[in-house]
């Protein structure tokens, strides 16, 4: 009993020390993390509004997903020049550039007079997206007390937070104009560029500079490249449920805001609180392949409901971002640990593969929705998860050999 005893009260002390690093931050790491809420808004932003925009600016639902094609592929690419420019210029002047970006092309953005404009607009705010998304998880893991542990979950939780506001947004915006939301968005990141202005310090250089090819070779460490293959499909399937469940639920721009803010609620609830739970209790890849499994089951029973029953169509979707939202962790810290990489550069080479399946998951949905019917586009969801879950599985000895070392 006493050995037990002894065994016990560390971990509990762990547990306090860490729930108290994880509220006692310095101001610079609330305001990247805020910032990084704003960010990550614009990934749900326009889901409210999908279906006015095909509305107001004559386009199908194809069409229209490339607002998320755009996006998110040229997000995918620039991750390859983010460490190459902010070791050169560090992350504040990095970041900064970013949210610069983002405010001009999200204004571009609500001007826009046709689906075209709009598409090539939402492609230069993934610039923008990829310069202060991959730059603000390292400044968070520089500048934040507690251990790269406890900015990861900082990190997710902004994530999370963005995720389930962006579609509130959207709707309240966009019940009232379409054009609102993009306007909206700007306002917020120029607010966040003056925040970061004056509350981050100005981040060190790195000791070496990041060559443009560091993310590509970082990708040959097996348990890297594991996460990263795994990772795509994942994203397939998510990014099928936030891109395509608009179009099938009847809804206005009110009720697709309410169903998807209650999907990024789950999302953020279940990254920060929940993932290291089961993370600590059966380990990362455990977890990884049993909430995939969950969620291609969750994805199957979408595809049986989609055009049948919208009810369960809301259901499942909130459902499936309790499981988004755990595997959104657990592939986080298992980049930024299996590699012995830099954790910027294993970041920009993960990021870089599994953002793809974000931009072809979206247009690929619409497509097949338009020419199979709303059932086919989550089945190939499922199809994917299977897929994430085998690689995974195949991979488990390049992921568990450093399980140990997670951050």
């Amino acid at each position: 009993m006493n050995g037990q005893l002894a065994e016990t009260l560390p971990a509990e002390a762990t547990l306090e020390a860490e729930k108290a690093s994880l509220l006692k931050q310095p101001k610079a790491v609330w305001a990247t993390a805020l910032a990084a809420v704003f960010a990550f808004m614009g990934i749900g932003l326009v889901d409210p509004i999908l279906p006015a925009i095909a509305v107001n600016l004559e386009a199908t639902p194809s069409e229209v997903s490339l607002l998320f094609t755009s996006y998110f592929l040229v997000t995918a690419v620039a991750m390859l020049i983010t460490g190459f420019v902010s070791s050169r210029i560090g992350g504040k002047k990095t970041l900064l550039i970013g949210l610069a970006v983002i405010v001009v092309f999200a204004s571009l953005s609500g001007l826009s007079g046709s689906v075209d404009q709009l598409v090539g607009f939402r492609a230069g705010w993934g610039l923008g997206n990829a310069l202060f998304v991959a730059t603000a998880l390292a400044v968070i893991v520089g500048v934040a007390s507690g251990g790269a542990g406890t900015a990861i979950i900082l990190y997710e939780a902004a994530l999370g937070l963005g995720i389930s506001l962006g579609p509130l947004l959207g709707a309240l915006l966009g019940g009232w104009q379409w054009r609102a939301p993009f306007f909206g968005t700007a306002l917020l990141m120029a607010a966040a560029f003056v925040a970061l202005v004056v509350l981050l310090p100005k981040t060190a250089l790195p000791a070496g500079k990041v060559r443009l090819r560091d993310p590509l070779l970082a990708l040959g460490h097996k348990g890297l490249r594991t996460t990263a293959a795994s990772g795509l499909f994942y994203n397939y399937g998510f990014f099928t449920i936030l891109a395509f469940t608009p179009f099938i639920l009847g809804m206005d721009a009110y009720g697709i805001g309410g169903v998807f803010f209650g999907w990024g609620v789950a999302v953020a609830v279940f990254s920060v609180f929940v993932a290291p739970l089961l993370q600590n209790r059966f380990g990362a890849v455990r977890v990884l392949a049993g909430t995939l499994l969950v969620l291609m089951l969750d994805l199957i029973g979408l595809g049986l409901a989609a055009g049948h029953s919208v009810p369960a169509v809301v259901v499942l979707v909130i459902a499936s971002g309790a499981l988004l939202g755990i595997n959104n962790t657990i592939y986080t810290e298992l980049a930024m640990g299996v590699s012995d990489s830099p954790r910027p550069v294993a970041s920009a080479g993960y990021n870089f593969v599994r953002w793809m399946g974000g931009a072809l998951a979206p247009f690929a949905a619409a497509q097949l929705g338009e020419h199979f019917g709303p059932q086919v586009p989550f089945f190939a969801g499922a199809l994917a998860m299977a897929a994430a879950i085998v690689i995974a599985l195949v991979g488990r000895k390049y992921l568990t050999a450093h399980e140990p070392h997670l951050v």
